[in-house]
């Protein structure tokens, strides 16, 4: 949608789902609905790459995503949900490297603009989101 805004319970909420390099360094962003699941926009996340690994959290928890990653040629480090019947072995040593990626969100909501959303359309957060990247990417 134009407004990438999902409603819920909650309220108004919007997902933003990052790639981060080994560095910690956002490589992709991507904005889904805030009610959309988080392995709906994996494979955008990882389209043009070949990671040697793939770090998620359990809310990317997927066979079709672990296939997916499979397919890339990357290891999928994500641990399975707690209702999973057959739980996969996890690296939980590269796993720890996950942190980057929460350090990145952590570092953009002290922006208030962007941790409120003030912009409507999808196109301007985007932007906002993206400028925002490259000044914490810069400093």
């Amino acid at each position: 949608s134009t407004e990438a805004m999902g409603k819920s319970r909650g309220g108004l909420s919007t997902k933003i789902h990052a790639a981060v390099d080994a560095l910690g360094n956002p490589v992709r962003l991507i904005l889904t609905p805030g009610q959309a699941s988080e392995y709906g926009a994996a494979p955008a996340l990882l389209a043009g790459f070949s990671p040697a690994a793939v770090l998620g959290d359990k809310g990317y928890d997927s066979t079709a995503l672990r296939d997916i990653i499979r397919a890339v040629g990357a290891e999928p480090v994500i641990p399975p949900r707690k209702n999973r019947l057959e739980c996969p072995e996890i690296d939980w040593h590269c796993y720890k490297d996950r942190n980057l990626v929460e350090r990145f969100f952590q570092k953009i909501k002290q922006f208030r603009r962007l941790a409120t959303r003030y912009e409507r359309l999808a196109r301007n957060y985007q932007s906002l989101l993206n400028l925002v990247s490259a000044v914490i990417w810069l400093a």
